[in-house]
């Protein structure tokens, strides 16, 4: 298989942990979605990342989507509880992730604008997003180690990913002040060698985008 991704996004982050806890091999294929000679348009009519290329050609998009693909077609190790109250915790932390790196994406493209057309309520709607969102993840993992339960699994996956993304595009958001405990579970995670492997840095965009 392989899988399109880009060096900063926190939705194909979290696809090539979890290829990595599930040792399932796979090819990496760096793109910039925004610049003129990217190929997701080919595999995803949403012309969005990740995009998983399987060995028949065919194509799996969305992160959530691929996440369950994944754990359907490679169920061990398990990413997810057994329990129907464990799965549905790990999916609200899948949800509330992906809530704040949109946040966060909305405001990096807003900033891009020139000063005059910029929406301020617009960016501080966003910023309320994300602030939220991480005050919610860190009363839902508390002084804990693992997001659900004592296992590592989709919920840090989750979690660690837009934690991650945020020392990426909104560095001066200091969550980790806020939140000594966020702090600490994050700087767990980052022990697996699946989040060292995946650290994200920022790619050039060359297209205009706004």
């Amino acid at each position: 298989m392989k899988l399109i991704s880009a060096t900063p996004s926190p939705y194909a982050r979290k696809i090539r942990i979890a290829l990595a806890e599930k040792s399932i091999p796979f090819e990496l294929l760096t793109e910039v979605p925004w610049n003129p000679d990217t190929t997701v348009p080919q595999h995803n009519p949403l012309e969005k990342l990740p995009v998983l290329l399987l060995d028949d050609g065919t194509s799996v998009y969305e992160s959530s989507y691929i996440l369950e693909w994944l754990e359907r077609r490679f169920p061990a190790p398990p990413l997810l509880p057994p329990d129907d109250d464990g799965i549905l915790a790990a999916k609200k932390f899948d949800v509330l992730s992906n809530g704040i790196c949109d946040a966060v994406i909305l405001l990096f493209f807003e900033r891009m604008r020139a000063e005059e057309h910029r929406s301020h309520p617009w960016m501080d709607r966003q910023l309320r997003k994300v602030q939220g969102g991480v005050a919610e993840l860190a009363r839902l993992i508390g002084e804990r180690r693992y997001a659900v339960g004592d296992t590592f699994g989709l919920g840090d996956i989750a979690a660690g990913a837009a934690l991650g993304y945020l020392e990426v595009r909104f560095k001066e958001f200091e969550w980790r002040g806020l939140y000594p405990g966020l702090a600490h579970y994050m700087d767990g995670l980052m022990q697996r060698k699946s989040f060292r492997d995946t650290v994200p840095y920022p790619q050039a965009i060359a297209a205009s985008v706004v």
